[in-house]
């Protein structure tokens, strides 16, 4: 496991930015996961300057997303398909046939949820996968529970997720109750792993995911296990770790 330490959240999102850009240039083929929330989209938005500088090619690039809300339309302004269309689809040359998320309308979850994993699997599985990590350690939206879900699935979200995304939406009766999220699975046989962290209220829960006990209580832990992990974090976010 290796840390990148940054001062600040804008220097976090420069050199996790970095870590992507070169998988981008050195395997244009990649297939990318791809994660939501406030953290990515400092890293999104620099990968976008850097295209629009002519920097990057993401005309061959394959993108998989780790979760979609259930219920909202790729329309809707809080849905994840909106939101990477927003911040990083739209500005940059991939198709958008090349980025997958999992259908949040699909009616049978089930089937949808196979589908999606069997699409990660026909795409040769995931190159590079940037995850952030929840206040209660989920990744994804694999929340904490008795085991580590392996594959793709529906997910009833965890009461302090919903409040955490309240914010996101006019009040915390619209946000959805459910996602389709990746599973472990998929997460763990990506080659390799970015976790980007930022903020001291993250500290604590990065603490606990990278120096504690591995365990489905706090699911980012499972990823001490993996071969192959960067984590960029701001000063504030490592404050309960030591670097020495």
């Amino acid at each position: 496991m290796k840390i990148i330490q940054a001062k600040d959240y804008a220097g976090m999102s420069r050199k996790a930015a970095n870590i992507v850009s070169a998988q981008i240039i050195l395997f244009p083929n990649s297939v990318i996961g791809l994660a939501t929330g406030s953290t990515p989209l400092g890293v999104y938005h620099q990968l976008v300057e850097w295209y629009r500088k002519d920097d990057l090619d993401f005309s061959k690039i394959r993108t998989v997303n780790l979760d979609e809300y259930s219920g909202l339309s790729p329309e809707h302004e809080q849905s994840y398909r909106y939101y990477m269309n927003q911040n990083l689809f739209r500005d940059v040359n991939i198709p958008m046939e090349s980025t997958h998320l999992p259908n949040g309308m699909a009616q049978d979850y089930e089937a949808e949820c196979k589908r999606y994993d069997q699409l990660i699997t026909d795409l040769g599985g995931i190159d590079l996968q940037l995850l952030g990590i929840g206040h209660n350690g989920h990744i994804g939206f694999n929340e904490p529970d008795q085991a580590f879900d392996k594959t793709t699935h529906r997910v009833i979200l965890n009461q302090r997720t919903i409040e955490a995304n309240t914010r996101f939406f006019r009040n915390k009766e619209e946000v959805p109750k459910y996602a389709l999220t990746m599973g472990i699975k998929a997460i763990m046989q990506a080659r390799k792993i970015l976790l980007v962290v930022s903020g001291a209220d993250k500290a604590e829960i990065l603490r606990r995911a990278m120096m504690g006990p591995i365990t489905p209580s706090v699911p980012a832990s499972i990823i001490q296990l993996h071969p192959d992990v960067t984590i960029v974090a701001d000063e504030a976010a490592l404050g309960r770790i030591s670097l020495s």
